[in-house]
């Protein structure tokens, strides 16, 4: 039986979704911690904890499933370092995130 979750466009946007609510529950801790308060910090608990509840719906090994998802994580971790914080993101940054994502591609279909 063919499930939504099994179509591979799905599962990829399942994984950019979780890693979104990871990258941005902990942008929002960090906000909490930096001076806007208790409140930032508490939705950035719950954004950042809804992060594994979308991510295990992808219906791979767990091994596959965190193997390829770290490279999404990692790229959008940089991508709002650069875009929400305006952070400059030297060259070695980047090098090392296509290591990260090599490394990830490997994983999901080596």
């Amino acid at each position: 039986m063919v499930t939504l979750m099994s179509s591979k466009a799905v599962q990829l946007a399942v994984l950019v979704v979780a890693a979104l609510c990871e990258v941005s529950g902990d942008a929002l801790i960090r906000a909490g911690l930096r001076g806007r308060g208790l409140s930032f910090m508490a939705i950035g608990f719950c954004v950042l904890g809804s992060y594994g509840l979308v991510l295990n719906q992808v219906p791979i090994d767990f091994s596959k499933l965190l193997g390829g998802y770290i490279g999404l994580f990692a790229l959008a971790s940089v991508l709002l370092g650069m875009l929400l914080f305006e952070e400059s993101i030297p060259l070695s940054t980047w090098l090392g995130l296509g290591v990260v994502l090599l490394g990830s591609a490997i994983i999901q279909w080596g």
